[in-house]
């Protein structure tokens, strides 16, 4: 079965999210009212909605890294992952992990790289040359 994937989080400003998920990331404004918009975040809907955002902490042991949880993200074509790459270190974003290879020469070679929204919502986005890979034990 496939399907698309829907998440609501909480942000702090509208107008911050705008410029970052449209404009920094690329993504589709869709919707919105006065409290929420929603985001075509790389094939998935993303509704953000004005509130406290989650409370994370650093507990995702993920190979040599701590990662902040929860945290949401994507999963993109190597090229794409790349051209995303680049678009955030022109724009100045602030990683928490810089773009880096993760289990390299094992089934699951990927791309990641860790970053927060302006609400501090942690966002991981992982690149994949061979997307059969995704679920590689």
């Amino acid at each position: 079965m496939q399907s698309l994937f829907h998440l609501a989080i909480h942000v702090t400003n509208l107008d911050e999210a705008r410029r970052f998920y449209g404009g920094v990331l690329g993504c589709e404004e869709g919707r919105s009212t006065d409290t929420w918009v929603d985001f075509d975040f790389f094939g998935h809907q993303l509704s953000l909605h004005l509130g406290t955002p989650f409370p994370t902490t650093r507990t995702g042991k993920v190979g040599d890294h701590m990662v902040m949880m929860p945290h949401m993200g994507a999963v993109l074509r190597l090229d794409d992952w790349k051209a995303l790459a680049a678009r955030l270190e022109d724009a100045g974003i602030t990683f928490d992990i810089p773009p880096v290879i993760r289990f390299e020469g094992e089934p699951g070679e990927q791309r990641t790289m860790f970053f927060f929204d302006p609400s501090g919502n942690p966002i991981e986005i992982k690149g994949f040359a061979d997307f059969d890979g995704l679920f590689a034990k």
